[in-house]
């Protein structure tokens, strides 16, 4: 199994009165209560860390939010280009660019490419819906946001994938006369896609075209229907069965040397789900074309900015939340059950996203957290089954 470091780099020096009468702490909490000076000395920390990653095996994840307190990662493949050019040895996911969001998938390509050719062919392609505050802060329409998601993906590949001269693309969305990216990827026939989805109508979409299905802070219940569809799109499909490597869990986790102090210190990373969750109703259960026309009236009769997985989560407690499956807290021993624990429930997965440091945890707990995530844990976890007809992505160098 793989394990993969997953920080937000999250903001969480606004003052809780401020957060208490903000109606949204995503898109719309001014940026003014944003301090360049500590924002900086967060990056610095972060992409330390990201080294550290490098040093003990473990790989690294960039994400991109934009306009909150959530995440200062705001363009995911600038941190994908730094962290490319600093790491030597460990694989590098974009978890990812708002594809649904951004205008141009060809730009997209040729961001990720560079990221490819900087690594060294160390580059995941990882693909996200969006939705809500982002569809706001991108100037997107949120109406037929997921037909651009596939899109989307579709030019990215034929651009990534078209070495011999100028392609054109002429889609619903997307038109492109000239599709000629220099560089092309390091990797051929490109990097491997992944895309973080849960519900099981995508997750069957991914099995069809063979892309990692990452569930993110889900937990077992959900995880395991999400990759069931999967399976189950494979074999109606008449596509080999999928082993362990087309399926990636997700949840909040801290190693300490005991159980006390992982729970301890694990507790601070539920600050992503009590604080910086905080949406207002219009970014999340009134923003059109956010749900399905079935699930809509059940949404709107609703209290509150309810209607979206992630508002369940708020308020949650540490114990809720490891019997949830959505946080891993403990000494070695611990986290290892746990995370073997939720390995049986959902059938198997060859990679562990640990969000290892989020609200006020530091950034030395952050590095105790992966060292003993890296020694004591990782060694222990079972290796990946892998699926008969993938072909892992060669290096052009070594064609």
């Amino acid at each position: 199994m793989q394990a993969w470091y997953h920080c937000e780099n999250v903001y969480p020096f606004v003052p809780q009165e401020v957060l208490d009468r903000a109606e949204s702490v995503r898109a719309s909490l001014p940026n003014r209560y944003c301090d360049p000076k500590i924002a900086a000395d967060l990056f610095h920390e972060c992409l330390d860390e990201h080294l550290l990653c490098d040093d003990l095996g473990v790989n690294i994840i960039s994400i991109e939010h934009h306009s909150g307190i959530n995440s200062l990662y705001g363009a995911s493949t600038m941190i994908l280009g730094i962290i490319a050019r600093q790491t030597k040895n460990v694989r590098i996911l974009s978890l990812g660019t708002l594809v649904s969001v951004r205008p141009d998938p060809v730009r997209i390509a040729e961001e990720y490419a560079t990221a490819d050719v900087l690594s060294r062919g160390r580059l995941e392609i990882g693909f996200v819906k969006s939705g809500d505050s982002e569809m706001v802060s991108g100037n997107a329409n949120p109406v037929g946001y997921v037909d651009r998601f596939w899109e989307a993906m579709d030019v990215i590949k034929l651009a990534l994938t078209s070495h011999d001269g100028p392609v054109s693309y002429e889609g619903k969305h997307f038109t492109h006369r000239h599709i000629n990216i220099w560089p092309s990827p390091y990797q051929r026939p490109h990097p491997r896609f992944w895309a973080a989805t849960g519900d099981p109508e995508t997750s069957a979409e991914l099995g069809r075209r063979g892309y990692i299905n990452a569930l993110v802070l889900r937990g077992p219940e959900a995880s395991k229907r999400a990759f069931d569809s999967y399976r189950k799109a494979r074999q109606d499909a008449g596509l080999p069965a999928p082993g362990s490597d087309k399926f990636a869990y997700a949840a909040l986790c801290y190693v300490g040397d005991t159980d006390e102090e992982g729970l301890q210190v694990g507790s601070k990373l539920l600050w992503f789900l009590n604080t910086s969750l905080k949406q207002s109703p219009q970014m999340s259960k009134f923003l059109p074309g956010r749900n399905s026309p079935e699930m809509a009236p059940n949404i709107w009769r609703t209290t509150g900015a309810r209607g979206r997985p992630a508002d369940q989560l708020i308020g949650i407690t540490a114990e809720r939340a490891i019997e949830r499956g959505i946080l891993v807290a403990g000494n070695p021993d611990t986290v290892y059950r746990q995370i073997m624990d939720i390995y049986d429930k959902v059938g198997g997965f060859a990679h562990f996203i640990f969000v290892g440091r989020s609200g006020f945890l530091t950034h030395e707990e952050a590095n105790k957290g992966i060292r003993l995530m890296a020694k004591e844990v990782l060694p222990r976890l079972p290796a990946a089954t892998v699926t008969l007809n993938d072909v892992a992505p060669v290096p052009a160098a070594a064609q």
